[in-house]
């Protein structure tokens, strides 16, 4: 399937404008507390912190988002988080793109370091074919199994 097509844009907090980032929380919130029934509080303090990887259609509405975060803020390694993608888009292919997408981009902005994520447990195979093992046990984070996982330095 080829997917939809996607304009990628990748800003700094401070550079996201206010349509940007409203757009971000909103999708977030729709998938994250609303789509998984989870009650926590999304806008943590580390988006301050973080590239933004904003994906829209051609209509100009955003289909998927992550966030690479720097190193020292959750772990020693920049990491990637809040990896999502619309519902709408989902069995398109898009999902793999956002990721192909972010790890380009945290690779050109720590060149030759590890990264390190925090997965829904589900989810281990989808990042094992990103290169990301599994390191230590499965966890339990907003009521969701989750496990740990690094990806080497290329």
């Amino acid at each position: 399937m080829q997917g939809p097509a996607i304009h990628w844009t990748w800003l700094r907090f401070g550079s996201l404008s206010v349509d940007q980032l409203y757009d971000a929380l909103a999708l977030r919130s729709a998938i994250f507390s609303v789509e998984q029934a989870c009650a926590y509080l999304d806008p943590d303090g580390v988006d301050r912190h973080c590239w933004h990887l904003l994906g829209h259609d051609t209509a100009g509405g955003l289909q998927a988002y992550l966030r690479g975060v720097d190193p020292g803020v959750k772990y020693a390694e920049p990491s990637i988080g809040r990896v999502i993608t619309a519902s709408a888009a989902r069995g398109t292919g898009l999902g793999r793109k956002l990721v192909a997408e972010g790890l380009r981009r945290m690779d050109a902005a720590w060149p030759g370091q590890a990264l390190r994520i925090s997965a829904q447990a589900h989810l281990r195979h989808f990042y094992g074919a990103f290169g990301f093992e599994a390191v230590g046990e499965v966890y339990m984070e907003d009521n969701i199994p989750h496990i740990e996982m690094l990806r080497a330095a290329p």
